[in-house]
């Protein structure tokens, strides 16, 4: 079976997910169809891009998206522009009203909630500072 999932990409303790298209067999991090969007919940709010026109190309052929996928996919109003594509309604008049609908809602620029630390103020460079200075 063919599901929509996340996969974790970013450094450690830094998670960003890639939204793939993946046989549902395949490890979270293994081989993949295509990538349809991306999900980074360290930025206020979540960022979330999806492609409209494969997701709904993809969900129409069948894919199972996860709960994690679905959420994202009900909070961008994709699982909605689904339900009207299923009762008739055309494909490109969907994408384009998703198109719009991102552009107006799209913050410029996200802020992360999580910054890494600036040079020199990591724990564990503050703890071998303080380290020294009891020494």
């Amino acid at each position: 079976m063919v599901r929509i999932r996340l996969r974790r990409m970013g450094l450690k303790k830094q998670p960003s997910y890639r939204v793939v298209i993946t046989d549902q067999r395949s490890s979270r991090d293994g081989r993949f169809i295509e990538i349809v969007g991306y999900h980074n919940p360290r930025t206020e709010p979540p960022t979330d891009e999806i492609d409209e026109a494969r997701v709904l190309y993809w969900l129409s052929q069948g894919a199972q998206p996860t709960d994690a996928v679905n959420r994202i996919l009900v909070r961008t109003g994709t699982m909605a522009r689904y339900e009207r594509l299923r009762k008739g309604e055309e494909l490109q008049a969907l994408v384009a009203e998703a198109a719009a609908a991102r552009a107006a809602s799209a913050p410029v620029s996200p802020k992360t909630r999580y910054p890494s630390p600036a040079p020199g103020k990591s724990r564990k460079k503050a703890k071998a500072a303080a380290a020294a200075q009891t020494e």
